[in-house]
């Protein structure tokens, strides 16, 4: 493992991306212990507190853990998907927070990863699965649901519809498109929608999946995102016109 001094990139950094490369090539390998502190100043020629900050940096993302004691230290983490989903929602919702993804890029990303899951969660998904999408629609029908518990109920449908297609793959990359791009859309479209619709489209994609007719599960959702487009776009004329009203 190396960096070199001579550049502008910090220390810290550069350490941590030697480390981080040398798990990823498989040089460090799960549950490792990582030289100490002190080793690891002296091989990259940098103080401890560059090394403890560089250790931070991949502590933050997982890739290690740290232990107390005797037999303490710095180890190779044993990373899952499911470790991982955390950082994936918050870096999308950065993303779209920072309107660095549009509405409507962010709307076509998510269909169109969910609409790959629809035939695989056409065969694979479970019956508890299933079941979790049949009581979040029977829940998004109650009358005096909150806006809050409607999104979350939204988000938690969409989240065993994935799930159910078991491709820890597609969950993982979902995360950030279905529990941070979701609520945003939830967000922007709330006062326009119509749960009614919303609940008889996730009627429709529940019971394609059940039947294992993944063509129309697969319109359904084509659907449900022409509809989610339609409402931003609504919202969004409704807020230029009263603007214009309040300029003139």
């Amino acid at each position: 493992m190396k960096i070199d001094p001579k550049s502008s990139a910090d220390l810290s950094a550069q350490i941590a991306q030697a480390i981080r490369d040398a798990i990823v090539a498989g040089e460090l390998i799960v549950d490792e212990r990582l030289p100490s502190e002190t080793e690891l100043s002296e091989q990259f020629q940098v103080s401890r507190s560059t090394v403890r900050e560089a250790l931070k940096r991949l502590a933050a993302q997982s890739l290690i853990r740290t232990q107390r004691g005797a037999t303490g230290g710095a180890f190779v983490n044993r990373l899952s998907f499911e470790d991982a989903y955390t950082q994936q929602i918050t870096t999308s919702t950065l993303l779209l927070s920072m309107n660095a993804v549009s509405f409507d890029t962010a709307c076509e990303a998510r269909f169109a990863l969910e609409r790959a899951c629809a035939p695989l969660s056409a065969i694979r998904r479970t019956a508890d699965q299933l079941a979790t999408m049949r009581a979040e629609i029977f829940r998004q029908g109650q009358p005096g649901l909150t806006d809050e518990a409607f999104c979350a109920s939204d988000v938690a449908f969409h989240r065993a519809l994935v799930d159910g297609a078991a491709n820890p793959i597609l969950s993982y990359q979902l995360a950030g498109a279905v529990e941070a791009m979701q609520p945003l859309m939830n967000m922007i479209t709330f006062t326009a929608r119509s749960r009614e619709e919303i609940v008889a489209l996730h009627t429709r994609i529940t019971d394609a999946i059940e039947n294992k007719d993944s063509m129309v599960a697969d319109a359904a959702l084509a659907e449900l995102m022409t509809y989610t487009i339609a409402l931003k776009d609504n919202v969004m004329a409704a807020r230029r016109s009263k603007a214009d009203l309040s300029s003139g």
